[in-house]
C-alpha cells in the first residue's frame, strides 16, 4: 500500500511574513536557501514501521509514544498584484532562494504541491482560473531555474482558502507550497 502524506509549507504565518517581505523586497529575499534545506533535510524516515504490544489498550498507549514530527511549515512569500498572475520582483527573489534549496542534494527527493490562491473579489470561476495561472507561473519559474517539473504539481484553489480574517485582503493573492512525501 502506498501512503501519501502532505505537509503544509505555508500556513497562517503567511500574513505576518508577507508583510515583512514587503519591507524586505528592496533589500533581498525573505529567507535563504540554507533555511529551507535545514528545515526539510531533517524530516524523519517515514518508511514502514510496526509495533507490537501485548496488554490492554491503555498499557500499550503508555509504552508506544508517537514520535513528534519536526516543524514543517515554511512561508514561501509569493504574493501577486490584484487580478494578476505575473510574478513580482520580490517574489522572484524569494523563488530563486527556493529553487537553490530544491537543487541541494539533501532535498533531492522532495516534491511539492504549488497552490494558487486569490482574494474574495470576483466570481468563483474567474478566481479558480486565476489561482491556477498563479500556481503555474511559480512552477514555470522554478522550472526555468533548473527544478525538475516532475517535482512540482500546480493546483488552483481560487478564493476557497483565505488567510487571516478578511477574504478581500491583498495577502490572499498568493501561492503557497506544500511538501509532498510519497
Amino acid at each position: 500500500m502506498r501512503r501519501r502524506l502532505i505537509f503544509p509549507l505555508l500556513g497562517i504565518a503567511a500574513v505576518s511574513l508577507a508583510q515583512g517581505a514587503q519591507a524586505q523586497s528592496n533589500t533581498g529575499p525573505a529567507y535563504k536557501a540554507s533555511d529551507i534545506v535545514s528545515r526539510f533535510s531533517a524530516l524523519p524516515d517515514l518508511g514502514p514501521t510496526r509495533a507490537l504490544c501485548i496488554g490492554t489498550e491503555s498499557e500499550c498507549a503508555k509504552s508506544i509514544a508517537p514520535k513528534p514530527m519536526p516543524a514543517s511549515n515554511f512561508d514561501l512569500v509569493v504574493n501577486f498584484e490584484y487580478n494578476s498572475a505575473t510574478l513580482t520582483r520580490a517574489a522572484k527573489v524569494n523563488l530563486d532562494e527556493f529553487a537553490t534549496a530544491l537543487k541541494d542534494p539533501r532535498l533531492g527527493r522532495a516534491a511539492f504541491v504549488v497552490e494558487g490562491h486569490t482574494d474574495g473579489k470576483g466570481s468563483d470561476e474567474f478566481n479558480l482560473d486565476l489561482s491556477a495561472r498563479r500556481a503555474n507561473a511559480v512552477v514555470e519559474y522554478l522550472t526555468q531555474q533548473g527544478v525538475a517539473t516532475a517535482r512540482l504539481e500546480a493546483k488552483g484553489y481560487g478564493k476557497l482558502r483565505p488567510v487571516g480574517g478578511d477574504p478581500l485582503a491583498a495577502n490572499n493573492r498568493r501561492v503557497e507550497t506544500r511538501l509532498r512525501i510519497e
